[in-house]
Protein backbone atom coordinates (compact mmCIF):
# COMPACT_ATOMS: atom_id res chain seq x y z
CA UNK A 1 0.00 0.00 0.00
CA UNK A 2 1.22 3.67 -0.86
CA UNK A 3 2.30 5.66 1.89
CA UNK A 4 0.23 8.52 3.09
CA UNK A 5 1.32 11.96 4.88
CA UNK A 6 -0.83 13.88 7.10
CA UNK A 7 -0.58 17.34 8.68
CA UNK A 8 -1.95 17.27 12.20
CA UNK A 9 -2.24 20.51 14.74
CA UNK A 10 -3.52 20.81 17.86
CA UNK A 11 -3.75 23.38 20.60
CA UNK A 12 -2.91 22.52 24.37
CA UNK A 13 -5.92 23.14 26.67
CA UNK A 14 -5.02 22.01 29.69
CA UNK A 15 -1.43 21.46 29.76
CA UNK A 16 0.09 18.57 31.49
CA UNK A 17 3.14 16.08 32.26
CA UNK A 18 3.50 13.37 29.73
CA UNK A 19 1.16 14.58 27.23
CA UNK A 20 2.84 14.44 24.41
CA UNK A 21 3.74 10.91 24.99
CA UNK A 22 0.30 9.82 25.31
CA UNK A 23 -0.09 11.00 21.83
CA UNK A 24 3.02 9.56 20.34
CA UNK A 25 2.58 5.96 22.36
CA UNK A 26 -1.48 6.18 20.60
CA UNK A 27 0.15 6.64 17.33
CA UNK A 28 3.02 3.94 17.72
CA UNK A 29 -0.16 1.51 19.32
CA UNK A 30 -2.42 2.17 15.88
CA UNK A 31 1.23 1.89 13.98
CA UNK A 32 1.23 5.41 12.69
CA UNK A 33 4.81 6.63 12.47
CA UNK A 34 5.64 10.49 12.86
CA UNK A 35 8.05 12.05 10.27
CA UNK A 36 8.26 15.77 11.94
CA UNK A 37 6.53 17.54 15.38
CA UNK A 38 7.50 21.01 16.52
CA UNK A 39 5.67 23.79 18.16
CA UNK A 40 3.79 26.61 15.64
CA UNK A 41 2.98 29.74 16.35
CA UNK A 42 3.82 29.78 20.14
CA UNK A 43 0.12 28.13 20.93
CA UNK A 44 0.05 25.44 18.98
CA UNK A 45 1.94 21.97 17.82
CA UNK A 46 1.78 20.12 14.97
CA UNK A 47 3.07 16.72 13.61
CA UNK A 48 3.41 15.34 9.96
CA UNK A 49 2.40 11.85 10.30
CA UNK A 50 2.95 8.89 7.63
CA UNK A 51 0.48 5.86 7.24
CA UNK A 52 -0.55 3.44 4.55
CA UNK A 53 -3.69 2.54 6.49
CA UNK A 54 -6.49 5.28 6.30
CA UNK A 55 -8.99 3.08 8.64
CA UNK A 56 -6.02 3.53 11.72
CA UNK A 57 -5.87 7.46 10.52
CA UNK A 58 -9.73 7.44 10.82
CA UNK A 59 -9.66 5.68 14.62
CA UNK A 60 -6.63 8.19 15.45
CA UNK A 61 -8.40 11.05 14.80
CA UNK A 62 -11.71 9.80 16.51
CA UNK A 63 -9.74 8.99 19.91
CA UNK A 64 -8.11 12.56 19.68
CA UNK A 65 -11.49 14.13 19.68
CA UNK A 66 -12.42 12.70 23.07
CA UNK A 67 -8.86 13.74 24.66
CA UNK A 68 -10.01 16.59 26.91
CA UNK A 69 -6.58 18.23 27.21
CA UNK A 70 -6.24 19.29 23.38
CA UNK A 71 -8.10 20.80 20.90
CA UNK A 72 -7.46 19.65 17.27
CA UNK A 73 -7.22 22.48 14.87
CA UNK A 74 -6.25 20.85 11.56
CA UNK A 75 -5.97 17.13 10.28
CA UNK A 76 -5.35 16.92 6.38
CA UNK A 77 -3.28 16.09 3.75
CA UNK A 78 -0.14 18.36 4.17
CA UNK A 79 -0.17 21.78 2.05
CA UNK A 80 3.25 23.62 1.39
CA UNK A 81 1.89 25.99 3.96
CA UNK A 82 1.69 23.43 6.54
CA UNK A 83 5.20 22.17 5.79
CA UNK A 84 7.28 25.46 6.12
CA UNK A 85 5.28 25.91 9.71
CA UNK A 86 6.31 22.52 10.62
CA UNK A 87 9.53 23.18 9.42
CA UNK A 88 9.92 26.80 11.49
CA UNK A 89 7.64 26.62 14.15
CA UNK A 90 5.48 29.03 12.58
CA UNK A 91 2.73 29.75 9.90
CA UNK A 92 3.32 32.25 6.51
CA UNK A 93 0.96 35.06 7.07
CA UNK A 94 -1.80 35.32 4.39
CA UNK A 95 -3.85 38.52 3.92
CA UNK A 96 -7.53 37.83 4.62
CA UNK A 97 -9.05 39.66 1.86
CA UNK A 98 -6.62 39.01 -0.89
CA UNK A 99 -5.21 35.25 -0.65
CA UNK A 100 -2.18 35.53 -3.05
CA UNK A 101 -0.54 38.32 -0.82
CA UNK A 102 1.86 36.56 2.00
CA UNK A 103 3.70 39.03 4.18
CA UNK A 104 6.85 38.46 6.38
CA UNK A 105 9.38 40.53 8.62
CA UNK A 106 13.43 40.75 8.35
CA UNK A 107 13.60 38.17 10.96
CA UNK A 108 11.78 35.96 8.78
CA UNK A 109 14.11 35.43 6.18
CA UNK A 110 14.68 31.99 6.58
CA UNK A 111 11.08 31.11 6.09
CA UNK A 112 10.46 33.61 3.17
CA UNK A 113 13.56 31.91 1.30
CA UNK A 114 11.98 28.33 2.09
CA UNK A 115 8.64 29.60 0.44
CA UNK A 116 9.49 31.36 -2.65
CA UNK A 117 12.27 28.15 -3.34
CA UNK A 118 8.98 26.01 -3.16
CA UNK A 119 7.08 28.57 -5.58
CA UNK A 120 11.18 28.61 -8.21
CA UNK A 121 9.83 25.02 -8.25
CA UNK A 122 7.22 25.21 -10.37
CA UNK A 123 6.87 24.57 -14.23
CA UNK A 124 5.90 27.11 -16.60
CA UNK A 125 5.24 30.54 -15.89
CA UNK A 126 4.59 32.25 -12.76
CA UNK A 127 4.75 35.64 -11.82
CA UNK A 128 6.03 36.76 -8.63
CA UNK A 129 6.08 40.29 -7.03
CA UNK A 130 7.92 41.76 -4.24
CA UNK A 131 7.47 44.59 -2.10
CA UNK A 132 9.51 46.23 0.21
CA UNK A 133 11.37 49.32 0.89
CA UNK A 134 14.44 49.98 0.85
CA UNK A 135 17.47 47.83 2.13
CA UNK A 136 14.78 44.84 3.80
CA UNK A 137 16.66 41.78 1.89
CA UNK A 138 14.51 41.79 -1.12
CA UNK A 139 16.93 41.16 -4.01
CA UNK A 140 19.00 38.86 -1.48
CA UNK A 141 15.82 37.08 -0.93
CA UNK A 142 15.15 35.89 -4.20
CA UNK A 143 18.48 34.95 -4.68
CA UNK A 144 19.06 32.69 -2.14
CA UNK A 145 15.54 31.21 -3.23
CA UNK A 146 17.00 30.36 -6.62
CA UNK A 147 19.73 28.83 -5.17
CA UNK A 148 17.79 26.70 -2.51
CA UNK A 149 15.63 25.44 -5.69
CA UNK A 150 18.33 25.04 -7.58
CA UNK A 151 17.75 27.31 -10.34
CA UNK A 152 19.94 29.59 -11.79
CA UNK A 153 19.13 33.48 -11.73
CA UNK A 154 19.60 36.52 -13.98
CA UNK A 155 18.86 39.85 -13.48
CA UNK A 156 17.33 41.86 -16.31
CA UNK A 157 17.29 44.99 -14.33
CA UNK A 158 18.41 45.72 -10.85
CA UNK A 159 20.60 48.03 -8.91
CA UNK A 160 22.27 45.53 -6.33
CA UNK A 161 25.39 46.03 -6.97
CA UNK A 162 25.45 48.30 -9.98
CA UNK A 163 22.58 49.35 -12.37
CA UNK A 164 21.91 46.36 -14.48
CA UNK A 165 20.08 47.23 -17.49
CA UNK A 166 19.63 44.43 -19.93
CA UNK A 167 18.83 44.51 -23.84
CA UNK A 168 19.19 41.31 -24.35
CA UNK A 169 19.25 37.14 -23.37
CA UNK A 170 22.22 34.37 -23.61
CA UNK A 171 21.47 31.36 -25.58
CA UNK A 172 22.11 29.75 -22.52
CA UNK A 173 19.13 31.89 -20.82
CA UNK A 174 16.54 30.33 -22.40
CA UNK A 175 15.46 27.63 -20.57
CA UNK A 176 12.33 27.05 -18.47
CA UNK A 177 15.10 26.62 -15.80
CA UNK A 178 15.80 29.85 -15.26
CA UNK A 179 14.86 32.61 -12.77
CA UNK A 180 13.97 36.19 -14.40
CA UNK A 181 14.63 38.94 -11.82
CA UNK A 182 13.08 42.13 -13.08
CA UNK A 183 13.13 45.22 -10.75
CA UNK A 184 10.11 47.25 -11.36
CA UNK A 185 11.33 50.78 -10.84
CA UNK A 186 14.38 50.64 -13.21
CA UNK A 187 12.89 48.81 -16.12
CA UNK A 188 9.83 51.34 -16.34
CA UNK A 189 11.83 54.34 -15.28
CA UNK A 190 15.31 54.50 -16.09
CA UNK A 191 15.37 51.99 -19.26
CA UNK A 192 15.15 51.98 -23.14
CA UNK A 193 12.90 50.76 -25.06
CA UNK A 194 14.96 48.16 -26.25
CA UNK A 195 15.17 47.08 -22.55
CA UNK A 196 10.93 46.85 -22.21
CA UNK A 197 10.62 44.51 -25.34
CA UNK A 198 13.00 42.66 -23.50
CA UNK A 199 10.65 42.43 -20.28
CA UNK A 200 7.72 41.92 -22.58
CA UNK A 201 9.23 38.96 -24.47
CA UNK A 202 10.98 37.48 -21.05
CA UNK A 203 6.66 38.22 -19.51
CA UNK A 204 5.75 35.41 -22.31
CA UNK A 205 8.55 32.55 -21.47
CA UNK A 206 7.35 29.51 -19.78
CA UNK A 207 9.29 30.69 -16.36
CA UNK A 208 8.86 32.04 -12.96
CA UNK A 209 9.47 35.77 -13.15
CA UNK A 210 10.32 38.05 -9.74
CA UNK A 211 9.37 41.33 -10.50
CA UNK A 212 10.14 44.00 -7.62
CA UNK A 213 8.10 46.99 -6.83
CA UNK A 214 5.37 45.38 -8.98
CA UNK A 215 2.63 48.41 -7.76
CA UNK A 216 5.24 50.32 -9.40
CA UNK A 217 5.81 48.19 -12.50
CA UNK A 218 1.76 47.69 -13.28
CA UNK A 219 1.60 51.77 -12.96
CA UNK A 220 3.90 52.18 -15.89
CA UNK A 221 3.36 49.22 -18.15
CA UNK A 222 0.19 47.01 -19.14
CA UNK A 223 0.28 44.70 -17.06
CA UNK A 224 -1.84 44.35 -14.16
CA UNK A 225 -1.86 43.15 -10.35
CA UNK A 226 -4.46 40.72 -11.11
CA UNK A 227 -1.46 38.91 -14.12
CA UNK A 228 0.74 38.37 -10.84
CA UNK A 229 0.49 34.87 -9.27
CA UNK A 230 1.58 35.72 -5.95
CA UNK A 231 2.74 39.05 -4.57
CA UNK A 232 5.24 38.64 -0.78
CA UNK A 233 5.19 41.33 1.00
CA UNK A 234 8.49 42.16 3.61
CA UNK A 235 9.02 44.41 6.12
CA UNK A 236 11.43 45.54 8.84
CA UNK A 237 8.52 44.88 11.08
CA UNK A 238 5.09 44.42 11.64
CA UNK A 239 3.91 48.20 11.86
CA UNK A 240 6.45 49.18 8.88
CA UNK A 241 4.09 50.73 5.93
CA UNK A 242 5.25 50.32 2.15
CA UNK A 243 5.10 53.70 0.59
CA UNK A 244 6.43 54.56 -2.65
CA UNK A 245 5.78 58.55 -2.24
CA UNK A 246 8.90 59.16 -3.73
CA UNK A 247 8.62 57.42 -6.78
CA UNK A 248 7.40 60.19 -9.32
CA UNK A 249 6.24 59.10 -13.29
CA UNK A 250 9.31 59.21 -15.34
CA UNK A 251 11.72 59.73 -12.40
CA UNK A 252 12.85 57.91 -9.06
CA UNK A 253 14.89 59.06 -5.88
CA UNK A 254 13.53 56.23 -4.25
CA UNK A 255 16.63 54.19 -3.24
CA UNK A 256 16.76 50.74 -4.20
CA UNK A 257 19.22 48.19 -2.83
Amino acid sequence: MTLKEWYLEYQIVKNRPGLLGDISSLLGMLSLNIVTINGVDDKNRGMLIKSSDDDQIKRFLAILKTIDSISVTKFREPRLRDRLAIRHGKYIQRDADDRKIFRFIRSELGLLVDFMAELYKRDGHFLVGVRGMPRVGKTESIVASSVCANKRWSFISSTLLRQTVRTHLNDDEQGSDHIFIIDGIVSTMRATEKHRQLVRDIMQLPAVKVVEHPDIFVRETEYELEDFDCIIELRNDDSEEITYDSVESGFSSFDIS
